[in-house]
């Protein structure tokens, strides 16, 4: 359901995209778009028969029991698992978790955290993770060089990827390595968009040595972010909470030393001092620490990168997702 201006259908590589217009106060619209999505999706059915109906937590507060398909959440970390505290997205979650037949998730930690929370009791939950292109996200050829002592920071900049306390941790670092610098590649929260942008706040609390070791680089693309990584010495993401980041697999499969958090999915994704190292994110000292350590020890940094580039080619390559995925529509399909 979307604002008027992107209603209609389109044609993505070969796949039709239908955008059904919401009209309408926020409460009014809640029975309003469901009732029209519920008329669209029947007409659609008509002429393309539909095996599976896949949405996310938040998506599929939309659906009814009685629309045909069988009804699959995908589940990358609802409201609940995040606790973002809105009433009317737990009651939507809730509604979808009624109404789903079949439930899979992209990692142990989103599903077992979001069976405790929701009381989800013995359901069964697939996991299958998020993939990765690994044939874009690459090591640098032999023989290229890293940028020594960069620092590598992707997400969005917000309080829940720890940037705050790893530039908490920034005066320790340089204080270490003082040829260490951070690279921050990301956009701010949009929505809701918070009284003063983190990134101005951070700029102005910190201290000048560390401002002029910092470069806050944006929202860029994929091939740009790419690159970046390949410069970089290390990756750094110390989120509170994460489902299953993106941003970590893209530093694995391009073979660099990772410090990630070890709270929520960063035991699952990472094995400490096999592939990368954890952190506690709430502390900026044990952030500091372990990049420290790295920005210190390359021959370290290069047996870690290894292997995470191994790890993330073997688990979460794009050919052996979309393999899984396969097998687990074809199992939902055939069931009865």
């Amino acid at each position: 359901m979307y604002p008027d201006a992107y209603a209609g259908v389109a044609n993505d590589q070969g796949v039709n995209v239908v955008r059904l217009s919401r009209r309408g106060l926020p409460i009014i619209r809640l029975a309003a778009n469901r009732g029209k999505f519920a008329r669209a999706f029947r007409r659609l059915h008509d002429t393309h028969p539909i095996d599976i109906v896949e949405g996310g937590e938040m998506e599929f507060w939309i659906l009814t029991p009685s629309l045909p398909g069988k009804k699959l959440i995908r589940m990358h970390g609802g409201p609940t698992f995040f606790n973002t505290g809105i009433r009317i997205q737990a009651w939507k979650e809730r509604w979808a978790f009624q109404v789903a037949e079949h439930l899979c998730a992209v990692s142990n930690c989103v599903a077992e955290e979001t069976r405790r929370l929701l009381n989800l009791g013995d359901r069964h939950i697939e996991v299958i993770p998020n993939p990765i292109d690994t044939n874009v996200f690459v090591p640098s050829p032999p023989g290229t060089r890293e940028e020594d002592g960069l620092i590598l920071f992707a997400g969005t900049v917000a309080e829940r990827k720890g940037i705050r306390q790893l530039i908490q941790a920034m005066p320790r670092i340089v204080a270490a390595v003082p040829h260490a610098r951070l690279e921050v590649y990301g956009g701010e929260v949009i929505d809701p968009a918070p009284p003063e942008p983190l990134t101005a706040e951070l700029i102005r609390i910190m201290p000048r040595e560390v401002a002029a070791r910092v470069e806050w680089k944006g929202r860029v693309d994929r091939e740009t972010l790419a690159h970046a990584i390949r410069r970089a010495s290390i990756c750094v993401y110390p989120s509170h909470m994460e489902a299953m980041p993106i941003a970590w697999l893209e530093g694995m499969a391009t073979g660099k030393a990772l410090v990630v958090s070890k709270t929520g999915p960063g035991p699952e994704i990472v094995d400490d001092e096999a592939t990368g190292l954890l952190c506690d994110p709430y502390d900026p000292d044990s952030i500091a620490g372990q990049i420290i350590r790295l920005l210190k020890d390359a021959p370290l940094r290069c047996r870690l990168g290894s292997a995470a580039r191994q790890a993330a080619v073997e688990r979460y390559s794009l050919d052996k997702i979309v393999e899984q995925n396969l097998a687990y529509y074809r199992s939902l399909a055939d069931s009865s």
